[in-house]
């Protein structure tokens, strides 16, 4: 039986993925058939509270190896890869989540819940991650695979619930999530950033972590919510060996949640429509150079088959901002983000500088090939002559500037980063030397 819960989250501190992890409690005399996932849809909703995420999980009686993938309260929980053909009965599993759901809710949050036997049509997952739906879009999915549901307020979680129960991984990844005690929620958080460093680079698999350009933890939420920490990487189990090296204040439970994080899912490529609150990559030709605004925010504007396009990097993307001040118009680049509304603007997510164009400075006036002197100016735009035989040139002695941009792939600082952004590290691209050592 799935089982998927939405918009629980809150601006004051609430977390469905700690809500995820009462309801397993609450079904401890089933067994979880898989990772619980945490489902990652359009960044660009208007509506979001924080990370725009879904929580699905299936519950029934597995069979064959299980996997330990949680501990709550000193409590292992492990998951099954198989199950029997047995199903517990929906309506009383909605009457058992229920009062976790209306004990964890807030007034800026529409939480639903969904429980079905049947998954539904995949491209609700693809529509949820990329497009905005309403609950007309969904309503008639949920009737049509026998939904039992439940929702607070207009109900909008059930449009995160049927998307990310709609779910089929192309690609994933895990994120473990520690959580602190209730009396902990809302101080100070207590760690050793430097364990945490050294789990980054102690282990390849994990990613966005810790950040090296500015020697800064970026998996530890400033928010009072229940999270410690959320450690992200490709291997479920070097995530479990990892956190045990995380030195911070006690842990009260954590779980390995598969997650489409770092997956780039959201963006739309080759699009044949251009429009707002959408996410995609773009390909052009810078027209216009860099313009500062007040903020520290930075701005190019590229030419596109759409038309004249304009793209910007904010104030916490830091010296990514760097790279749009680098480029030049006639470079080529390729440009990944989210289109918003007003003012329409491309907000850059990842950059790939496909080429440069050849920049060139004077040296000196040209040599006379017949005298072997200097010539002089002919006047203007009339090039170059030589005073003693008045042979003509047209062009000084040039030499080719070093630009600061070099082709590749940038993105800003982990902490910058979208959670469904793909790190040039999942991408097997690393940022040129060039930016990394000119950012002072």
């Amino acid at each position: 039986m799935f089982v998927a819960v939405d918009d629980t989250d809150s601006m004051k501190g609430n977390c469905t993925t700690f809500l995820a992890t009462e309801i397993i409690r609450e079904f401890s005399d089933l067994d979880l058939i898989g990772n619980p996932r945490l489902v990652r849809l359009n960044p660009a909703v208007p509506w979001k509270t924080r990370g725009n995420g879904a929580l699905v999980m299936r519950f029934g009686k597995g069979i064959g190896p299980k996997r330990l993938i949680g501990d709550i309260d000193g409590r292992y929980v492990y998951c099954y890869d198989s199950c029997t053909s047995f199903e517990p009965d929906a309506e009383e599993m909605r009457r058992r989540i229920i009062p976790h759901i209306q004990d964890h809710h807030e007034d800026d949050s529409d939480p639903g819940l969904l429980i079905s036997r049947r998954k539904p049509s995949q491209s609700y997952y693809w529509r949820g991650v990329r497009t905005i739906l309403s609950r007309s879009d969904v309503d008639p999915e949920i009737k049509r695979i026998g939904g039992v549901t439940f929702e607070i307020g207009c109900g909008r979680g059930l449009i995160g619930c049927t998307c990310g129960m709609a779910w089929r991984p192309r690609d994933s990844t895990f994120e473990l999530l520690s959580y602190r005690p209730a009396s902990r929620w809302g101080t100070e958080r207590v760690f050793d950033p430097l364990t945490i460093r050294d789990v980054e680079h102690g282990y390849p698999s994990t990613f966005n972590s810790w950040e090296d350009r500015e020697e800064k933890v970026a998996m530890v939420p400033a928010t009072p919510c229940p999270v410690m920490y959320g450690l992200r990487g490709d291997s479920e189990s070097d995530l479990i060996k990892a956190s045990a090296e995380i030195d911070t204040e006690p842990i009260e439970r954590w779980m390995v949640f598969l997650t489409n994080q770092g997956t780039d899912d959201h963006i739309i490529h080759d699009p044949s429509i251009f429009v707002p609150n959408q996410s995609y990559s773009i390909s052009g030709t810078v027209s216009c150079t860099a313009e500062h605004i007040h903020g520290g925010h930075v701005f190019i504007r590229i030419a596109t088959r759409f038309g004249e396009i304009d793209c910007a990097a904010y104030e916490p993307s830091k010296e990514f901002r760097l790279v749009l001040d680098w480029l030049d118009v006639g470079d080529e680049v390729e440009v990944l983000g989210e289109l918003r509304e007003d003012p329409r603007t491309l907000n850059i997510e990842k950059i790939h500088v496909v080429s440069t164009v050849k920049e060139f400075r004077k040296v000196s006036n040209p040599v006379c090939p017949v005298c072997s002197k200097t010539m002089g100016s002919a006047g203007s735009g009339a090039g170059f002559r030589c005073r003693r035989c008045h042979t003509r040139a047209s062009q000084p002695v040039l030499e080719e500037n070093v630009r600061w941009v070099v082709p590749g792939w940038y993105e800003p600082p982990t902490a910058a980063r979208r959670h469904l952004s793909k790190p040039l590290k999942r991408m097997g691209e690393t940022q040129p030397v060039e930016f990394v050592n000119s950012r002072n």
